[in-house]
């Protein structure tokens, strides 16, 4: 049986930004605002995106998976640009996404990530009063869909997914303990960082959960580096994999644009999972950077 292939992409902060209006840069949008037009916009470019996803496309997934971040200041101009490039990137059926605390930057908008792209998290059965978690299941693996993205004060990002959320979470992966599926959590923030303004703040309860029920594989944005933990599992320990932000050049201790490749498949009563990352270099051609066996 052929490898089942999933993609992972993470932090478009698609670029460039629409033109802003006066009455919406106020408070923490003022400040990001700022930030972008004298730091981001150097190092975040449509080129790079655009090149990363057409490199990615070539390589034909079965699946793929965006972890967040898909806009800068969730301003109501970013969002149907951000349609049209999720568009560009698959089919809702083809392509799960996530938010990230860039896409509820503020406690107006919020909402509007699941409304503007509601068919790209939606999962197989109702989920109740909230969209998250959810689930989808995708050939041989399972997709559970997480939010942390919560609006945070000026110079915080953190993440929070609430006890309702992991209770709910909790409930689905018992559910899946009966099925053979390969389980991949997607989170926008990782389980652990070092950063207090950037941490995912009840990270406590979903690693004892984990450690409870385990998931194969656990994928993240949010740091725009290349990262993997591993984190106690029932049984085995389980990878936990970030990546650059997909839209940006090399800067200081940030690499530039990359993706993930995940080839899983079944290995008699066990899991087979190949690690390959692409990424940008300084002529904006992609090339592969890494192999790794997880599993």
């Amino acid at each position: 049986m052929a490898s089942f292939k999933l993609a992972h992409l993470s932090d478009p902060h698609l670029p460039p930004l629409p033109k802003a209006r006066l009455s919406e840069l106020a408070g923490k949008r003022a400040l990001g605002y700022l930030n972008w037009t004298r730091n981001r916009r150097k190092y975040y470019r449509r080129e790079v995106l655009d090149a990363l996803v057409s490199d990615m496309r070539a390589q034909a997934p079965d699946h793929i998976a965006v972890t967040g971040d898909l806009v800068n200041l969730a301003l109501e101009a970013e969002l149907a640009p951000a349609r049209q490039w999720l568009a560009s990137v698959g089919e809702p059926h083809l392509v799960t996404a996530i938010p990230g605390n860039h896409d509820a930057y503020v406690r107006r908008t919020q909402h509007r990530f699941v409304e503007a792209f509601g068919d790209y998290l939606a999962g197989d059965e109702a989920s109740g009063n909230s969209a998250f978690p959810f689930v989808r299941r995708r050939g041989p693996i399972a997709l559970i869909g997480l939010s942390s993205a919560v609006p945070t004060a000026p110079f915080m990002a953190t993440g929070t997914l609430g006890a309702a959320q992991i209770e709910a979470l909790e409930r689905v992966l018992t559910t899946l303990s009966t099925e053979e599926a390969f389980r991949v959590l997607l989170v926008h923030h990782p389980l652990r960082s070092d950063s207090r303004p950037k941490r995912l703040t009840d990270a406590g309860r979903l690693l004892a959960l984990l450690k409870q029920h385990g998931v194969e594989l656990i994928l993240h944005g949010h740091d725009h580096i290349h990262s993997t933990m591993w984190f106690e599992g029932p049984d085995r320990k389980i990878p936990s994999i970030g990546v650059p932000a997909a839209s940006a050049l090399a800067r200081g201790r940030h690499p530039a644009a990359a993706y993930n490749l995940y080839a899983i498949e079944r290995d008699g009563n066990a899991w087979r999972c190949e690690q390959i990352s692409r990424g940008i270099d300084s002529d904006l051609r992609i090339r592969e950077i890494g192999r790794t066996r997880l599993i």
